[in-house]
């Protein structure tokens, strides 16, 4: 297992996709953040408690999106739904969609099934911690990314601990 970010730099890269986001939208007025679930759920209220920091007078709208029924890629088994939790209208709002690793794109494209759903947004930006494009199946690319890094197909990159950690999968 290998530490990409420790909890230290975890917090500071948090605290950079926040001033990122802050620099590009500083009226708040017509962007919501949306974070997927799970893990860009909790990155996304991590981001959000440091753009209030930022701009503690701004409201910042905040919600999470479910995708257990979206993807395309887990059909054998059955699974239970996360929070759902839209509280606001994204019509001709700007939707920033949060996540915590962006992989091959399909988490991402089930996530804009999800949306389109709940209405038509002006515009969708993606914001992501880790972004492993090597690997990609969709032409999907992240507005905003902590860190980029090179994997193999095999392995895994997750939060444990309040690190970000590499999990290379064993040479067979």
């Amino acid at each position: 297992m290998q530490v990409l970010l420790s909890s230290k730099q975890l917090n500071n890269t948090i605290d950079e996709l926040a001033m990122q986001l802050n620099k590009t939208h500083p009226d708040l007025n017509d962007v919501v953040f949306v974070g997927i679930q799970q893990g860009g759920a909790v990155l996304g209220a991590n981001i959000v408690a440091a753009l209030q920091k930022l701009s503690p007078s701004k409201k910042v709208q905040y919600g999470q999106l479910d995708i257990t029924f979206y993807r395309d890629d887990i059909r054998k088994e059955i699974l239970a739904p996360d929070t759902m939790n839209l509280p606001f209208a994204i019509e001709n709002k700007t939707v920033v969609l949060i996540d915590d690793v962006l992989f091959t794109g399909r988490t991402i494209k089930a996530a804009l099934d999800v949306l389109l759903d709940y209405g038509r947004p002006a515009k969708v930006e993606l914001c992501v911690l880790v972004d492993r494009k090597e690997h990609r199946q969709f032409p999907i690319q992240a507005d905003y990314v902590g860190i980029t890094v090179e994997t193999s197909k095999t392995d895994k990159v997750k939060l444990v601990n309040n690190e970000v950690v590499l999990i290379s999968a064993p040479n067979i």
